[in-house]
């Protein structure tokens, strides 16, 4: 119901009146007029607002009946009123009589219905008190009038933006908390229907609602706020064009009268903007206008106004107006400096609230990062921690950048406003992982490029970074155990930049220290002009260390003065300095001091910062005993494995490494408070382990702190010295050194120490491997010649140029001269085992390509698989590892995987026990494949395991040490060599392979050796081997004798075609020589009890204690000949004590050394070479002193001083790598001579078998005559394991 339709003619309601002329008032109702009191007025009226309250529009009698009475309650009597209640009856009847006669008003007059409205306005100021007891009759007015549409009638009315005006102000100025929705509602339905339905807004009646949008009144009534912004909300499309056409008038026109809010333009577009955007459509062009005004104080203003509608939380102008966004964005570039500055200070709420829009600060922000004005550079950086505070995801790497480049700013205060930014979010994100690992590792940086501005000559910086360290870095803070785990993982993960830096740090506190010291120690000195002079002097170099050093004199020599007259101030600044002072301690004399020296009457005191300053610099804020020791745990933990280093990304061993250098590094500054029983405990375990920059580290911390130790710690001392002596004299250069250092350091009896030591390295041990760093420029040059050519090779991939031919006989000849090409003996022997590596690793690396296997010929495979016996263990141990690697990867033939076999004789049992694991991955890999690809049948010959029996065989018919084909004891090695492999693969039977195997070794024997077909005594070596095999294969399996499922197909590059007619039924072995290779005493440290432990991660070797009982021997020759002496020495073993490792130092067996007997000689000390056998130490002399070296510490080579016997043989020249044997046919000669001539040609091997008459070939010293020991010894005493 409203009054939108058309009214009726105004005679329509003209003259009615009752039919007796008078007023018709209902039943009960007397006549109102002036003559009766107020309160019966009242009490009539009441009940008029009932009779209307109750009619309705349908009512056409009573309508016409109390037309009169309508008209009546219209004069000015009742609208002038003077009493409120009665003025309030009135209205409420107006209001239904509005409501009864819609859509036509019983009043004609234009005056009277603006009369009758401003009235009806006036009376709904009583909305305002809520407790009003005629509250509920102004809210009955109220929602009469919004669902009548009353005021709609004053639209035809010339005046009416009076009456509407007066309405909204009236309106708005009543509205309060105390109202509750209904009232708000039915405001809203008044207002906005005088909005939308009218022909238009006019300024002034825009303007009573806007102004309730100016902060000011805003502030003052929220609640006229909320009207006028719901309003605006629901009659947007009406009134925005009112709204443009305002801020046209005001911001393009410049028309600032047309209203009394253009003052305010820039705050209602903001408020504007937060209602509802649509309502500012056509505005943002006119402030894109704006933006290139010439005014700067008008760009300024536009600039902030736009800030706060860019960078508001839900605002998405910047993706719906993309030019204006652009153009605000030019204003970083402005001209007028203020103008920058407040376009910087936006960037950061823009950031906060939209990280879209990053991308398109960065730019600007880089520009702004070099402006001049060192205020905006300041607040380039504060824009962007404060979002990097908030959230790191807000600013990328490149934001960070510009913070990183400001820390080296030429301004103090930007430098100090970016370091000590960078400092908080590291403490953030990295200390406190508040945002996870991602956002730790982006700004993982910090802490190097914190520390690296140490290296600036400011003092400023060098005290700012110091005070990083101790509040961000490192909180001094933190209980002890925590803080030294924030310092051993930030060491370890500084780059060596920044390690440098702290050291230095730490260095420049500490000689602050001692200068303080010293300047207290000139005050214990009586006063003289010296002393004096000396003082003055000490207070320059302390000034010095302070920032602005002008000003710091003045205060040094003030506080100087102090300490001259309060000894309680100078004893509680000796204890800050004491070596002994603890952190808790230097935490209560700071504040002490600093209590004495504050003034309250000066709030601010440059001297007391200034002390401040040198106290925080000199105080043990982060060190003392409690710390280092915490340290040291938090190492072994990192040793033992239990550590969290992983989660902390270090690895343990960087975790290690990096915690001995940051010992180290204390150890000068802090010396006494490593001075502990559990510290230096710790300190000797790192002494022990393999690494040697550990090692050398631990050796360097004895020597800086251990000047007590052998008054104070005796039991250190005595553990401590044979380390100082092994590491002296088998460890590394500067190990050595820094043993003879800490020697010389600690103890007294220094001269006796040191000649000890010097003795006993007299004479020179030729080392058969070396650390990288020691090979010489010439070996590693023809290393990466011998790389660069297979590389060459492997990348023609054909031998059209013959160059791989060529290739491969250099490098065998390389073998053959065992690394020496020269043969000129001018190379050590180091450096041919890397060529030795080197050239075998090629051969290898080239039998990958199958162009070049082809023309590898057998002699050339057997060279190369020899270096896996090589007498170094290094070259063992990398050549095995790169076979295996390549191998499990299928890049090699079947026939490399054979090679392994010859590791039975790897005198090392984690040799062999590697050896075997790479065997058992090879075979499941190979069987694996040939199930998952059934194309993979075909070419069973180069994949099936089994097929790897004929290549072994023959390999081993090649091997140097196969001299004698009848020899029982080598065809003891040929069984375990065969065994080794065999073991492995007839560990299942599958598809009756046990079968298979024994019939190629069968078929072998009707073949002869293609390497050399027409050599009878090859060829009996040949089928020598392949019954050893038959006699393997028939003991271990009953299984063999079954049928093979397939004849097997022999190699042709190894083994002739079979010859027609040709039957080769001969037994090669003896009845004799079988039964003891089935039955006898197997070999020492066999094969067989070699334990299944899983490979280690290639480079890193464990750490091993051998025993006596697994690597080597302690028993003299004599022992086969005198059971008496066989105990005796067993007596020495039971007392070996470890007494260093080889001088191989990536070995990881020890040396294990027979504790003496009494009456020894020292002076006649000797050690044998660990590749001799016991039969090589043959020796009569009783009681002398024998070290005995593990079986993988070959490469010691010492000569004996013991003479020989003048009537025994010569000694055997020493054999040369990969030579073959001289044939029968070469020379007939006599089993005494094959005795006696050099047999092991083929190589240098690791280890020579106890029984092999070739024993001594591998040693450098003269023995008796052999045959005589032999035809002493009986064949039971012959069976004794030497090395058990």
């Amino acid at each position: 119901m409203d009054f939108t339709a058309p009214p009726k003619p105004a005679t329509a309601l003209c003259g009615v009146v009752s039919a007796d002329g008078k007023i018709a008032y209902p039943p009960g109702v007397k006549e109102i007029t002036d003559k009766i009191t107020t309160d019966e007025m009242i009490k009539r009226l009441k009940m008029v607002v009932k009779t209307f309250m109750d009619m309705d529009q349908d009512s056409e009698d009573e309508k016409q009946q109390y037309l009169p009475l309508a008209l009546h309650l219209a004069s000015e009597f009742f609208l002038r009123n003077p009493n409120k209640d009665v003025r309030l009856l009135v209205a409420c009847c107006l209001a239904d009589i509005f409501r009864i006669y819609a859509p036509e008003a019983p009043y004609t007059s234009h005056d009277k219905l603006k009369d009758i409205f401003l009235f009806i306005t006036r009376q709904l100021k009583g909305l305002e008190d809520t407790k009003s007891p005629q509250f509920n009759r102004y809210f009955y007015l109220l929602e009469n009038l919004a669902w009548v549409k009353s005021y709609n009638i004053c639209f035809e009315l010339e005046d009416c933006n009076e009456i509407f005006i007066q309405l909204f102000r009236t309106l708005f100025s009543v509205i309060n908390n105390s109202h509750n929705k209904k009232v708000q509602m039915h405001m809203l339905d008044l207002m906005s229907s005088i909005i939308m339905e009218g022909d238009g807004v006019t300024q002034e009646l825009l303007d009573s609602i806007l102004i309730n949008l100016i902060p000011a009144h805003k502030n003052l009534n929220k609640q006229s706020f909320d009207l006028a912004k719901v309003l605006l909300k629901r009659t947007v499309q009406t009134i925005e064009a009112c709204i443009a056409n305002f801020f046209n008038q005001v911001l393009v026109l410049g028309r600032s009268s047309v209203s009394d809010l253009s003052e305010h333009v820039f705050d209602l577009i903001q408020e504007l903007f937060a209602i509802d955007p649509h309502l500012l459509l056509s505005v943002m062009p006119q402030l894109e206008f704006k933006l290139k005004s010439n005014d700067g104080e008008e760009r300024l203003a536009v600039v902030r106004l736009l800030a706060k509608l860019f960078g508001s939380k839900d605002s998405d102008l910047a993706t719906q107006n993309r030019p204006l966004w652009q153009c605000f964005l030019g204003r970083f570039n402005d001209i007028h400096v203020p103008v920058r500055l407040e376009s910087v200070k936006f960037a950061s709420h823009c950031l906060m609230n939209h990280p879209d829009l990053a991308k398109d600060l960065t730019e600007y922000l880089k520009v702004r990062s070099h402006d001049p004005e060192e205020a905006i550079r300041h607040d380039v950086i504060v824009t962007i921690i404060t979002a990097a505070k908030r959230d790191l995801a807000l600013v990328n790497d490149q934001l960070l950048g510009f913070v990183r480049e400001r820390t080296l700013d030429k301004r103090w205060r930007v430098r100090k406003e970016a370091m000590m930014g960078l400092a908080q979010l590291y403490k953030k994100y990295c200390l406190h992982g508040e945002a996870g690992k991602e956002a730790a590792e982006k700004v993982s940086w910090i802490k190097d490029k914190l520390l690296h501005i140490y290296y600036q000559n400011s003092i400023d910086d060098k005290l700012l970074v110091e005070k990083i360290f101790a509040q961000y870095l490192v909180p001094h803070n933190l209980e002890t155990e925590e803080r030294m785990k924030c310092l051993y993982y930030l060491y370890a993960s500084l780059d060596p930049n920044a390690v440098k830096a702290l050291n230095e740090m730490w260095k420049c506190q500490n000689m602050l220290r001692s200068h303080v010291r010293e300047l207290l120690d000139l005050h214990k000195q009586p006063t003289s002009e010296a002393n004096c002079s000396a003082m003055f002097g000490k207070l320059m170099t302390i000034a010095k260390n302070l920032p602005d050093p002008g000003k710091a004199q003045d205060f040094v020599k003030k506080f100087n003065q102090v300490l001259g007259d309060d000894e309680k101030l100078r004893s509680q600044l000796e204890l800050l300095i004491s070596p002994t002072c603890s952190c808790k301690q230097a935490d209560v004399c700071v504040r002490e001091i600093a209590r004495k020296l504050a003034n309250p009457k000066q709030p601010t005191n440059p001297f007391l910062e200034m002390v401040k300053f040198l106290l925080e610099r000199i105080a043990p804020v982060h060190i003392d005993s409690e710390a280092i020791s915490a340290l040291v745990k938090l190492m072994n933990k990192s040793i033992e494995g239990t550590a969290d280093d992983e989660e902390e990304g270090v690895s343990p061993d960087t975790a290690i490494r990096s915690g001995l250098e940051l010992l180290k590094v204390l150890s000068f500054t802090h010396p006494t408070s490593f001075h502990s029983a559990e510290t230096y405990e710790s300190l000797l375990q790192c002494l022990r382990m393999e690494d040697d920059k550990v090692a050398e580290a631990a050796i360097q911390i004895f020597r800086n702190t251990g000047h007590k130790i052998e008054t104070d710690l005796p039991q250190i001392r005595s553990t401590l010295i044979p380390i100082l002596h092994q590491k002296a004299k088998r460890g590394t250069p500067h190990q050595a050194k820094q043993a003879v250092h800490c020697i010389h350091a600690i103890f007294t009896n220094k001269e006796v120490q040191l000649a000890q030591i010097f003795e006993s390295t007299g004479e020179k041990n030729g080392k058969l491997w070396s650390p990288d760093e020691e090979v010489s420029p010439e070996v590693l040059a023809k290393v990466q010649a011998i790389k660069l050519l297979v590389r060459w090779l492997l990348g023609m991939k054909n031998n059209q140029s013959k160059s791989a031919n060529s290739t491969l006989r250099l490098l065998s000849a390389m073998l053959v001269s065992e690394g020496d090409l020269t043969e000129q003996k001018r190379i050590s022997k180091s450096d041919m085992s890397r060529l030795r590596l080197a050239a075998g690793s090629a051969i290898m690396k080239l039998a990958q390509e199958p162009c070049y296997h082809e023309i590898i010929t057998p002699e050339q495979f057997q060279l190369c698989a020899l270096v896996i016996n090589d007498e170094c263990y290094q070259v063992r141990q990398i050549f095995a590892q790169k076979l295996h690697k390549a191998l499990v990867k299928l890049l090699l033939p079947l026939e490399y995987m054979a090679i392994f076999a010859l590791c039975a004789k790897d005198p090392v049992k984690e040799r062999r026990a590697h050896a075997r694991q790479c065997l058992l991955k090879n075979i499941s890999i190979r069987r694996e494949y040939i199930k998952q690809n059934p194309m993979a049948t075909e070419k069973l010959l180069s994949l099936l395991p089994e097929y790897v029996v004929p290549y072994m065989i023959h390999l081993l018919a090649h091997d140097p040490d196969f001299t004698r084909s009848q020899d029982v004891d080598q065809l003891r090695d040929i069984k375990e060599c065969l065994w080794f492999m065999l073991e492995v693969l007839m560990t299942k039977n599958e598809n009756n392979s046990h079968a298979f195997m024994k019939k190629m070794a069968e078929n072998i024997k009707l073949t002869k050796d293609a390497q050399s077909p027409d050599e009878s005594k090859t060829n009996e070596k040949l089928y020598t081997v392949c019954d050893v095999a038959l006699c393997v294969i028939n003991s271990k399996s009953a299984l063999c004798n079954a049928d093979s499922p397939k004849d097997p197909v022999l190699p042709m590059k190894f083994f002739t075609q079979p010859e027609k007619d040709f039957c080769n039924d001969k037994s090669y072995i003896s009845e004799e020589t079988r039964v003891l290779l089935l039955t006898g005493k197997p070999k020492p440290a066999g094969v067989l009890g070699a334990v299944n432990k899983p490979l280690s991660a290639t480079g890193r070797k464990p750490y091993v204690r051998s025993t006596g009982g697994e690597t080597g021997s302690n028993i003299n020759v004599n022992s086969e000949l005198n059971p008496s002496t066989g105990n005796r020495s067993r007596e020495q073993s039971s007392e070996a004590v470890e007494t260093g490792v080889s001088e191989n130092e990536e070995n990881p067996v020890r040396i294990i050394s027979v504790t003496p007997v009494k009456n020894i000689d020292p002076v006649k000390n000797k050690e044998i070479n660990s590749d001799q056998t016991p039969q090589g130490n043959i020796s009569s002399d009783r009681g002398k002193k024998r070290t005995v070296t593990a079986a993988g510490a070959e490469n010691i080579q010492q000569k004996t001083d013991e003479k020989v016997d003048e009537s025994g043989p010569p000694a055997p020249s020493k054999p040369r790598r990969g030579r073959r044997p001289k044939s029968e046919s070469q020379g007939n000669a006599t089993k005494n001579d094959d005795i006696n001539k050099p047999l092991g040609k083929g190589r240098k091997r690791a280890a020579v078998s106890q029984e092999s008459p070739g024993g001594l070939e591998a040693g450098n010293a003269k023995a008796p005559k052999l045959q005589d020991i032999a035809k002493k010894a009986t064949p039971a005493e012959r069976q004794i394991d030497l090395q058990r």
